[in-house]
């Protein structure tokens, strides 16, 4: 089977921890070298890979390599897209695309000048609860869908160093981090864009400059409304990362499927809203919610077999391609002007 020779820009954090381990389950890649400016020969050894690099463009211009997969901080996203783009490598990113809409709708720019390939990491639309829970709403189970809310937050106390702590390195603290990764996982069950956007973005509880706390409200093309919440200064153990979907006719629950997980349980409740009006409004009633069984799947391995899979059919990628990316720093700007100019913005 041919195979997607890979590269991987910023061995460290995420990459280590997820889309490394991830992508070596991947039938279709060949991961080659791995480039981080720490402990980079050791990670080559732990992955087995072959060519270890400390600096970025000696990985980029290896002529054997045909993609990276760029991890490094946000702030530096825009100069490593224009290096690998420049010397016609395909090109896996980690959200967000870059820091800012401008950089973004650069970054896009670079690409298609440049005829390579891009998809963001944007990876939770690959994990096997989220692909059920589209093909039930497509499938109408659910009725008109009518409201959805999505829970994202962990406890991210001061780090020294920590660029997602410093907005002028990660754009942003917990909405751009976090928030985004639901804003585009709301509009891929949806199937539809966000139309307006609300949000309260500030700090509670953490002392640096990032926000630490992030509210988001939401409505989407078809009238849906959604709710997305996420904070860094809410311990890991008192969260249960829910997801909720409600419809005129059933609703569907989730908890720990948002996230880095494989796994996680869904359940659901279907075929109601054909009764009358209860006038009691007992909220006692018996509720019959059925387990959803889904397919185990690593949501890493999934992305990275796509975006080869895309690279080896010379086909762009649909799913969290370039005008993706750009719409969803759309949405995110729009949220934090929303909160310094208290109003309800359109996309």
């Amino acid at each position: 089977m041919k195979k997607v020779r890979m590269g991987v820009i910023g061995a460290g954090g995420i990459a280590y921890r997820r889309t490394i381990p991830g992508m070596l389950k991947a039938k279709n890649i060949d991961l080659r070298a791995v480039m981080d400016v720490v402990r980079i020969k050791e990670i080559a050894r732990e992955f087995d890979v072959r060519k270890a690099y400390s600096s970025e463009k000696d990985i980029i211009r290896d002529p054997d390599i045909d993609a990276v997969y760029i991890a490094t901080p946000v702030y530096l996203h825009l100069k490593h897209i224009r290096m690998a783009a420049e010397n016609g490598k395909h090109i896996l990113c980690e959200k967000p695309i870059t820091a800012t809409l401008g950089e973004a709708r650069e970054a896009a720019s670079i690409c298609r000048k440049n005829r390579v390939f891009f998809q963001e990491g944007y990876m939770m639309k690959f994990h096997g609860a989220h692909a059920k829970i589209r093909e039930i709403i497509r499938d109408d189970k659910l009725g008109r869908v009518v409201y959805m809310r999505a829970q994202l937050s962990c406890w991210y106390p001061p780090i020294k160093g920590a660029w997602r702590q410093n907005p002028k390195k990660g754009g942003g603290g917990s909405l751009i981090d976090m928030a985004t990764h639901l804003y585009d996982l709301l509009e891929f069950f949806m199937d539809e864009r966000i139309k307006r956007v609300s949000a309260i973005t500030n700090s509670q509880v953490q002392n640096y400059k990032s926000e630490d706390s992030s509210t988001t409200i939401l409505e989407f093309e078809s009238g849906t409304h959604a709710t997305v919440d996420c904070f860094f200064c809410i311990p890991d153990e008192s969260t249960r990362t829910r997801l909720e979907i409600y419809g005129s006719q059933g609703s569907i629950f989730t908890e720990g499927t948002i996230g880095q997980s494989v796994g996680g349980a869904m359940e659901g409740i279907f075929g109601l809203g054909e009764g009358g009006y209860e006038a009691k409004q007992s909220k006692d009633v018996a509720r019959k919610f059925r387990s959803i069984h889904f397919r185990k799947i690593n949501p890493y391995t999934a992305e990275c077999e796509y975006f080869a899979d895309c690279i080896l059919k010379n086909r762009e990628p649909v799913m969290n391609n370039l005008k993706n990316a750009i719409h969803i720093m759309q949405v995110a700007e729009k949220a934090y002007s929303s909160y310094k100019l208290k109003k309800i913005l359109r996309i």
